[in-house]
């Protein structure tokens, strides 16, 4: 059962910047998330907040736009970050969230771990390895969150985060660590939630 003092009692979307100079000016810490489009951002923050509609949900690739900040207990941020991967969007507005996310994810002091967000019934994808890789290169923080756990078998969901450590293993000594969530079943929330209080505020 999750601690008291873990639980998230409440939940407020502040806002949504373009640029690192537009994020609130504050001495909270912030835990981000990102993932390929349509991996569940959404979906997960919202069964972490206990909030349906706290993060809107889309079917559309390429919804989260900016850089969504979320306080959450009056003492930290969650951060939603834009998708990455198959969005059907320009390349020129591709490169610009790049640009915008990478800012952020280099620059932002108070930034003390970023999740990324796997779809655990794909292979491993490259877009996701080199998000992996590149975080690790540049000394941040990394966690892998595997989403929609509910949508294949427990064998699979194994199979699936060995072969994914698997792809990691020749770049990593040691793999970041892991979580298995499905937000339909509530799966990996109060893990999840005791790891961000325990290591990352």
């Amino acid at each position: 059962m999750l601690d008291n003092n873990y639980e998230i009692k409440q939940a407020e979307f502040e806002k949504s910047s373009s640029r690192i100079g537009e994020c609130p000016d504050t001495n909270h810490s912030e835990v981000a998330f990102i993932g390929r489009s349509n991996v569940g951002k959404s979906s997960l923050i919202n069964l972490l907040t206990k909030r349906r509609k706290l993060a809107m949900i889309s079917r559309k690739p390429g919804k989260t736009r900016l850089i969504n900040h979320f306080l959450i207990n009056e003492k930290w941020y969650l951060v939603d970050l834009p998708g990455y991967g198959w969005a059907q969007v320009s390349k020129t507005e591709v490169a610009k969230w790049e640009k915008m996310v990478h800012n952020y994810l280099l620059k932002r002091e108070a930034l003390r771990m970023v999740f990324v967000l796997v779809d655990i019934r794909h292979d491993p994808q490259p877009s996701d390895v080199k998000m992996i890789n590149w975080l690790g290169e540049n000394g941040l923080p990394v966690g892998i969150v595997f989403t929609k756990t509910d949508k294949i078998s427990k064998n699979k969901v194994a199979a699936s985060i060995k072969k994914f450590g698997q792809s990691l293993t020749k770049f990593w000594d040691q793999l970041p660590p892991t979580f298995k969530t499905s937000a339909t079943k509530g799966e990996g929330r109060e893990e999840l939630l005791e790891y961000i209080n325990k290591h990352c505020l």
